[in-house]
C-alpha cells in the first residue's frame, strides 16, 4: 500500500479522456466509486505521473506495477492448455505458467498474459494507492483477474466500484482448470459477475 505524499495536491476528478475516447462508466452508487486509472504498462503510467493535479506520482506508478505483477502470477486464471486458455481470453493472449516449475498441482500450465494494469486512489478513506493487473476477454475487452470488471481499453481514467480492487482468490499451486471445469462455471468471469450482479464498462 501506497501512501499519498500530504503536500501532493489531491485531485477529485481525473481527466476522463485517454487516446482521445477512453472513458470510464459504471453502474455502481457514487459512494461506492472511487478515482482509478489504468495503463497498458508502467513506461504510460511514468508518462501520465507528470501531469499536474493528478494523484500518483512516478513512485506510485513502479510500487504498484510490481504489485499489479506479483498479483497477476498469483491469482491470474490457469488453465490445462494453450487453446482453453485462448477460448476464455482470446487467440494470441495466452502463454506459459511462469510459475510452472513450482505448481504441483498437476503439471504445466497456461495462462492469460498480462496486458496492463488498474490503479485505484483509496486516499479520500484514509487509504492509500491499489492496483489490479489485467488480462484480455475473448470478445478483445480487458479484465481484472477475478472476471468481474470488464473493460473496452487499458487505457483509461475515471470512477470505479472500490470492489474492483478486491483480490481474486490465488491460483498458483493449484490444478489448472480443464474444459469441463471452465464450462461448468460458465466461462471466465461467469461466476464472478453471478456473485457482483453487475459489470462496468470502459470506454463503452
Amino acid at each position: 500500500m501506497t501512501k499519498q505524499s500530504p503536500i501532493r495536491k489531491r485531485s477529485r476528478h481525473v481527466a476522463l479522456v485517454l487516446l482521445g475516447t477512453a472513458t470510464l462508466a459504471l453502474a455502481a452508487c457514487e459512494d461506492d466509486r472511487v478515482d482509478a486509472q489504468s495503463f497498458p504498462d508502467l513506461e504510460s503510467c511514468i508518462a501520465a505521473s507528470k501531469e499536474n493535479g493528478l494523484w500518483f506520482s512516478e513512485d506510485d506508478c513502479r510500487k504498484n506495477f510490481a504489485a499489479a505483477q506479483k498479483e497477476y502470477l498469483e491469482t491470474a486464471p490457469r488453465y490445462e492448455s494453450k487453446e482453453l486458455c485462448e477460448q476464455e481470453h482470446g487467440a494470441g493472449n495466452c502463454g506459459g505458467d511462469p510459475a510452472a516449475q513450482q505448481n504441483s498441482g498437476g503439471g504445466f500450465s497456461f495462462m492469460p498474459l498480462l496486458v496492463g494494469y488498474m490503479m485505484g486512489s483509496m486516499l479520500s478513506r484514509g487509504g492509500g494507492i491499489f492496483s489490479q493487473p489485467m488480462v484480455n476477454t475473448p470478445d478483445g475487452r480487458y479484465s481484472t483477474p477475478k472476471g468481474d470488471q470488464t473493460f473496452a481499453s487499458n487505457r483509461g481514467a475515471g470512477k470505479v466500484p472500490a470492489t474492483a480492487f478486491q483480490r481474486a482468490p490465488s491460483t498458483i499451486g493449484k490444478a489448472p482448470m480443464s474444459a469441463a471445469q471452465v464450462s461448468q462455471r460458465g466461462g471466465f468471469g461467469a461466476g464472478a459477475t453471478a456473485r457482483s450482479g453487475s459489470r462496468s464498462s470502459f470506454g463503452g
